[in-house]
């Protein structure tokens, strides 16, 4: 008699009924979805938060490349992978962090509220210096009549000239033009178009997208005043760039131990070294968000031991001596903190202004 089949409904392969697992995919004989199995399925395949991530865990904060250096080994199945350990780790801090970008974008939108609403006070001083400026033009005139009298030469009176004309100039600059504040002000009251506004400011028609890609978000900013939204924006794109920093790190491992494997393992060093900076800073954000006046000396002590963390790591993991690593590993920081990261956050500011 034959035994009972099933059929997978992932492979459409038929198996006997008795199989827990299709012996063809692996997907469970009667896998059905539930809130708990999807939910348990998401955490375990994605950021594998099992045995084998508390195994991981406490090597990856009191050994430095030790995770690295077993990885490589071919001990691949014992410890969490390198990129979901970052993944998961990756994803608690800036889960963490955006209590604090959105307080720090709330409170610069506040602070330039406040200096805009200064800067209405100061334009009525403005107005009142354009009626002194008209005032001392009258007495240009007459200085100017007079000059042998007061003993004025023409040169001395061209310079009191531009004097009072700067004085009451409301012009400003931007985009590396100067502008009317006032004029813009009033053609936004009075609902003039923004391409209007751009001609107004010096946008061309043959100028590049870039170009009035940034006329359009100054006139953006100028309207709303939100410095927070840019910031925010800022903020959303770390994670993004992060994925690029990171080869570009392993990148830097490689031309410094060139002769010490491929590009991979410097690449699996660099997941397993990130993964520790971000679980340092998930404990000081979350110490932070607990504690107000936590002290400043113990963060500095503590972002003190990545660069000791690091030398550590590298000398466990390439196997220099500790002098070598030391010095390596204090350049690659250099490198990577005042040449790479500078650089990067440049990038990214600047598209998080093009598209906040």
């Amino acid at each position: 008699m034959p035994k009972p089949t099933i059929e997978c409904s992932n492979c459409n392969q038929c198996f006997e009924a008795h199989y827990p697992y299709c012996p063809y995919c692996g997907q469970e004989a009667e896998d059905k979805l539930t809130l708990s199995v999807l939910f348990t399925n998401t955490i375990s395949n994605y950021f594998s938060f099992d045995a084998r991530f508390f195994k991981s865990f406490i090597p990856l904060m009191i050994k430095p490349g030790y995770l690295a250096k077993k990885f490589v080994e071919g001990k691949r199945l014992l410890y969490i992978h390198p990129a979901q350990m970052y993944l998961f780790i990756s994803v608690v801090f800036f889960f963490l962090f955006s209590f604090i970008s959105r307080e720090q974008s709330e409170e610069f939108d506040t602070d330039i509220k406040k200096a805009f609403d200064k800067d209405v006070v100061i334009k009525d001083s403005i107005q009142l210096r354009r009626a002194d400026s008209i005032l001392a033009q009258i007495d240009l005139d007459y200085i100017t009549k007079n000059e042998k009298q007061l003993g004025l030469n023409d040169s001395e009176i061209k310079k009191l000239d531009t004097l009072i004309k700067k004085a009451g100039s409301p012009n400003s600059r931007i985009f590396g033009r100067n502008f009317n504040g006032d004029e813009i002000d009033s053609m936004i009251a009075n609902g003039t178009s923004d391409q209007k506004i751009y001609r107004q400011l010096g946008m061309k028609e043959d100028d590049d997208i870039l170009t009035k890609r940034f006329y359009r978000q100054g006139i953006k900013f100028y309207k709303s005043k939100s410095v927070g939204s840019i910031l925010q924006a800022f903020y959303d794109s770390v994670p993004i760039a992060m994925f690029i920093l990171l080869p570009i790190f392993a990148l830097i491992l490689k031309i410094f131990y060139s002769n010490k494997g491929q590009f991979a393992h410097h690449l699996v060093f660099t997941f397993y070294f990130f993964s520790f900076l971000f679980t340092v800073f998930s404990i000081l954000t979350l110490s932070t968000l607990l504690w107000d006046d936590f002290p400043w000396w113990i963060i500095m002590i503590v972002m003190l031991s990545t660069f000791f963390y690091l030398f550590l790591g590298v000398k466990r993991f390439y196997g220099q001596d500790y002098l070598m690593s030391f010095v390596k590993s204090n350049v690659i920081s250099f490198v990577f903190l005042s040449i790479v990261i500078p650089f990067a956050a440049f990038i990214v500011g600047m598209m998080a202004f093009l598209f906040y």
